[in-house]
């Protein structure tokens, strides 16, 4: 049995009302809201807390995967590999591979048909960061979020859920596209992509129920996942599942979250799934990807570290049209008077990988002080060269003081700086993130959150701030 061993899911803090779009421009916007990656966030920072809930999901299979891949239509780095960021931060084995299947929504597919057919458990990390020109439907439609799947067999863990077949349909025609200096896609008419994907759909699903044995009467549930809606509408009854129970697809809430999106619907289904149910994954992109998942006994007994549900009734954190737009890069605004920020040497970062990107401190075997960053002499006793590693980053920790800084270089403006007590021991001063600077207080409870400070000279300096304890 080879299928879905673990999942994990990101959707970011900040919300945009659709209609604060069309209070503004006067067009545009619509009903609802969509997810905001915030300032400090990208498709592999968002990819790694995806990841991290999924670990903490399957914790005591202690699963470190053979290859780690990731996915995104919208990666932070081109000529530079992004899965190796993700890798750093969850603290893997340099013999994990990590490598990008990146370019397109369709993208995902690929890692998970590569992840399905081999024999070694792969973790997939898939995310997008998706902006359309301002007044566009793009821009309100859409959405930033993150999933996870560690893919196995019942020897590297319980399958949550069995991958029981599938079938692709490949045609090449021109729906959306993007060239790799635009910020935004450019999508062609739509009832030309209606007229190119809906016979896909029926001809991937008609192979899909005769290659995996299942009747469209079997289907518990059908996900339909893709960025042209008008096809998307049509194809449960292309499909000839038009009867069957359908998945809410989030868009009315997190909008279209692109590469990430069939995903976290599944995540949100296998949120709530019974044992034996067979899931029907329908997924348009350049073609038409075809999926059957049944869900095992062991579902039962599978608590995911952070539902979906629980993350959209979180999410609470309302961000203004300007400030949006700020963020995507679509409103150049007047920066605080402070130097432009530095970036990050390469030299430094990589002798500091661990602590730069898995948050891992050094701790006294004597005396037992934590020390953030790592040190070779002990705080308490003077001890050297006597430590061991401790992983940090998922130790919860404690407001001790604060300061909101209103002249500090930031794209959202104040910064909060805290200085942070972790549970057991450590202490640390670094940014709050995701959090309402009326709301800071000593006694805040905090955990860390893998983000993005900053981008100098073409390089993405990430490491780790805290943001309040959900």
């Amino acid at each position: 049995m080879r299928g879905i061993i673990g999942y994990g899911s990101y959707i970011p803090f900040y919300r945009l009302d659709r209609g604060a779009i069309t209070a503004a421009l006067g067009t545009g916007g619509g009903r609802g809201t969509r997810s905001v990656a915030g300032y400090d966030e990208d498709p592999v920072s968002m990819s790694v807390e995806a990841c991290r809930s999924l670990v903490a999901s399957v914790s005591e299979s202690a699963i470190t995967p053979d290859a780690v891949y990731f996915s995104s239509a919208t990666p932070p780095y081109l000529d530079k590999t992004n899965a190796t960021v993700i890798h750093a931060a969850l603290d893997l084995p340099s013999h994990v591979f990590a490598g990008d299947i990146v370019g397109s929504p369709r993208s995902v597919n690929a890692a998970l048909r590569s992840a399905l057919a081999s024999s070694r458990p792969t973790l997939i990390a898939a995310a997008d960061v998706r902006s359309g020109r301002p007044g566009s439907g793009d821009e309100a439609s859409l959405g930033d979020a993150a999933v996870a799947w560690l893919i196995g067999s019942d020897d590297d863990g319980p399958v949550i859920a069995e991958w029981v077949g599938g079938a692709s349909s490949t045609a090449e025609f021109l729906d959306r596209w993007r060239l790799p200096e635009w910020n935004y896609s450019r999508v062609w008419e739509e009832r030309f992509g209606e007229h190119a994907y809906l016979p896909l759909v029926t001809e991937a699903a008609e192979a899909a129920f005769e290659q995996s044995g299942i009747a469209p009467d079997d289907v518990d549930m059908v996900i339909i996942a893709g960025l042209h809606a008008r096809a998307v509408r049509g194809a449960a009854r292309a499909a000839g599942v038009a009867d069957r129970p359908m998945a809410d697809d989030l868009t009315g809430v997190v909008g279209n979250t692109g590469s990430a999106h069939a995903g976290l619907v599944l995540s949100s289904v296998l949120d709530q799934a019974d044992p034996g149910q067979t899931i029907m994954v329908i997924h348009l992109a350049d073609g038409c990807d075809v999926g059957f998942y049944r869900t095992t006994d062991a579902i039962a007994n599978y608590r995911s570290a952070r539902p979906v549900a629980t993350q959209l009734e979180q999410g609470v954190g309302t961000v203004d049209y300007n400030t949006f737009l700020t963020w995507r890069g679509f409103l150049d605004r007047e920066p605080p008077r402070r130097p432009d920020p530095v970036g990050p040497a390469a030299p430094p970062s990589f002798r500091n990988e661990d602590w730069k990107y898995a948050f891992v401190g050094s701790r006294d075997r004597s005396s037992g002080a934590v020390h953030l960053p790592p040190m070779r002499v002990s705080v308490k006793g003077g001890a050297v060269d006597d430590m061991e590693r401790v992983a940090m980053a998922d130790v919860p920790a404690t407001v001790v003081t604060f300061t909101i800084d209103h002249l500090a270089y930031s794209l959202s403006p104040p910064t909060i700086a805290v200085v942070i007590d972790f549970d057991g021991g450590g202490r640390f001063s670094c940014q709050l993130t995701d959090a309402d600077p009326a709301q800071v207080k000593i006694g805040n409870r905090v955990q860390m959150s893998f983000r993005r400070l900053l981008t100098a000279d073409g390089v993405h300096n990430y490491f780790w701030k805290a943001k309040p304890l959900a």
